[in-house]
């Protein structure tokens, strides 16, 4: 059981500091990522951004999806979707899911591009995998956009999924794999959804704590 986000990234920060040497980039799905991804991040001092990935919800049931798409398109489609829904449905939420992502790039990323990936070790970061096809058409993007390495990193997933996930990204860490898992919420004591604002306020008081940091070392320079 994990208190909040904040604690599973940082149990999950210990986990990965075989990779520090890498100098890897962290990339964080939002919105439950990013605080976990941010706890990455600080401790192993490495790059960070959002890499903006959105579930294709169901018609008549959104909690649940056939699939997702990521930011540049790479998209994953669960097996058998066919059989449940038309194809030009597909292609309508498909869209609705692409315009969602174009916002989120203006609205937490200020409309920036992703960094240069290639050739560098990729940490993939969530608060926790369900049925993996975001963290999966993730992956795809990192593998179009040629990552040496790419390590999914979480605090929790089901056992079926992490297994699916391990044979498509390079390695995987996975803190805890309940038995009887049936939703990410189950090994958080505090959940909840978090809003853009919210990620918005932990960005920001990422920069001020490395503002601070650069000012701080500034200041213990010889002759400054």
């Amino acid at each position: 059981m994990f208190k909040n986000r904040k604690d599973a990234g940082e149990k999950l920060a210990q986990a990965l500091e075989k990779y520090r040497e890498e100098h890897p980039v962290v990339l964080a799905i939002p919105r439950g990522g990013v605080e976990v991804g941010l706890q990455v991040s600080k401790r192993l001092g490495t790059d960070f951004c959002l890499v903006i990935a959105r579930k294709l919800p169901f018609p008549d049931n959104p909690e649940a999806g056939f699939g997702a798409v990521a930011e540049n398109g790479s998209t994953v489609i669960i097996e058998n979707a066919g059989y449940w829904l038309a194809g030009e449905t597909v292609e309508r939420i498909k869209k609705e899911q692409i315009a969602e992502i174009e916002r989120r790039i203006n609205a937490l990323r200020g409309g920036k591009p992703l960094p240069d990936i290639a050739g560098r070790t990729v940490i993939l970061v969530d608060d926790g995998i369900a049925m993996g096809s975001t963290m999966r058409a993730a992956i795809e993007l990192c593998r179009n956009k040629k990552a040496k390495k790419i390590v999914v990193a979480v605090p929790v997933a089901g056992k079926e999924i992490a297994d699916v996930i391990a044979k498509e990204a390079d390695e995987i860490v996975v803190l805890e794999t309940p038995a009887s898992f049936r939703a990410v919420a189950q090994v958080y004591e505090n959940w909840y959804d978090v809003s853009d604002e919210e990620v918005l306020d932990l960005l920001r008081e990422r920069i001020r704590e490395k503002e601070m940091k650069e000012h701080d070392f500034d200041l213990s320079e010889p002759g400054t």
